[in-house]
């Protein structure tokens, strides 16, 4: 099966967002995405944003537009968030992003009226029932259609520091999980879902959609849900592994560093240097250490077994992968990893409230609703 994959420019970047939107009193989820998207979507017509529904109507999605840098996309979205709140603050409703609602049941959330999602209802059952998740997607451009399985590769080692980073669901329907990203375990019980295969080339992925669709696994590529797929319509490597980030400056930090590992990749491609590669069955244990511990989880980061803390093993990358940030224009948003790393995680910040309140989860999403606004609160 031919896939044509769509030319871009070499580490542009895109962006998605799914928003949660929640009563300001009880903080609870509220459906009410398709009254606000009538509006939503045709002012953003124009726009390089966007602004859509997803699969439950207490979910809206804001997209950036194609950025030369990650200002660019981040203020797409900023500017995306805006036009949402101009909607949501007269109709009484918050915004807040996390990988999970701290505790909103899935039996009370609506389904939203579109085949498509209807269809994966059916077909996945309670598992696709209880697809309480909020997430990001963060795509970067590759130029050259044979680099993009080498580089999956190769940025799948990393996908563990990038959950740990972005983990925020440490909460599920009332009840604390022992989990940094919940979320991570619980969208890959849907089919397609999870870690990539460890794919050498174009022609193998071609033969793999081929595969999946004569055997009636899925219609196209766009059913690939892996945690880093190729986006052939959009020319990208997109990262799909990350939970809801809480903040705009967060969502900012997780885009540099995707956006510096994937140009550092292709940089090495172009010297003729070989990228580094993992056994799958290190990759699908440090998924499993990143979820349950997050930031403090010990990750396998070389092929002899040699094993570092996530925060140690970052410290020592930023500094590596800082020229390539400086080279793309993103130093900034960059550091931002950093803060991440001294100030603490979402899931860190969510569970500190939950232990400084008793336990209430309600005090939890508000700190999340004060956080979408204002920014980071500390530790």
């Amino acid at each position: 099966m031919p896939i044509e994959f769509t030319s871009s420019r070499r580490s542009t970047v895109g962006l998605e967002w799914e928003l949660m939107l929640a009563d300001p009193e009880s903080g609870d989820l509220v459906g009410r995405a398709p009254e606000l998207l009538r509006d939503l979507e045709h002012a953003s017509a124009d726009e390089r944003h966007t602004v859509t529904g997803e699969l439950l109507t207490n979910t809206i999605e804001v997209t950036s537009g194609v950025g030369a840098t990650v200002a660019d996309a981040v203020g797409d979205i900023a500017a995306a968030i805006a036009a949402v709140r101009a909607a949501t603050d007269p109709a009484g409703i918050e915004l807040l992003s996390a990988g999970s609602h701290p505790f909103a049941q899935w039996y009370d959330q609506q389904v939203t009226d579109k085949t498509r999602y209807h269809s994966l209802i059916e077909k996945t059952q309670w598992w696709g029932r209880n697809m309480m998740i909020w997430g990001i997607h963060v795509h970067v451009g590759v130029e050259d259609r044979d680099k993009v399985l080498p580089i999956v590769g190769a940025l799948t080692a990393y996908l563990p520091h990038l959950q740990a980073l972005a983990a925020s669901s440490p909460f599920w329907a009332g009840e604390r999980t022992g989990y940094a990203s919940n979320r991570a375990l619980v969208f890959q019980q849907l089919p397609t879902a999870g870690l990539p295969w460890p794919l050498a080339d174009w022609a193998a992925y071609e033969s793999y959609l081929d595969d999946m669709v004569r055997t009636g696994v899925m219609t196209d590529a766009t059913e690939v849900r892996w945690d880093i797929r190729p986006a052939p319509r959009w020319g990208t490597i997109e990262v799909r592994a990350c939970d809801g980030m809480s903040t705009l400056r967060e969502l900012a930090a997780v885009a540099a560093l995707t956006q510096v590992l994937v140009e550092s990749f292709s940089r090495d491609l172009d010297e003729g240097r070989a990228l580094p590669t993992l056994s799958p069955w290190f990759h699908r244990e440090n998924k499993w250490r990143a979820a349950r511990y997050g930031l403090d989880a010990e990750v396998i980061v070389a092929p002899d077994g040699t094993q570092r803390s996530v925060r140690a093993h970052l410290a020592e990358e930023l500094e590596r992968l800082a020229p390539v940030a400086a080279d793309l224009q993103c130093s900034t948003q960059f550091r931002g990893v950093a803060d991440i790393l001294d100030g603490g995680a979402s899931y860190e910040r969510q569970v500190s409230v939950a232990d400084a309140t008793g336990g209430d989860l309600h005090e939890v999403v508000g700190h999340l609703i004060r956080e979408f606004r204002s920014g980071p609160e500390t530790l």
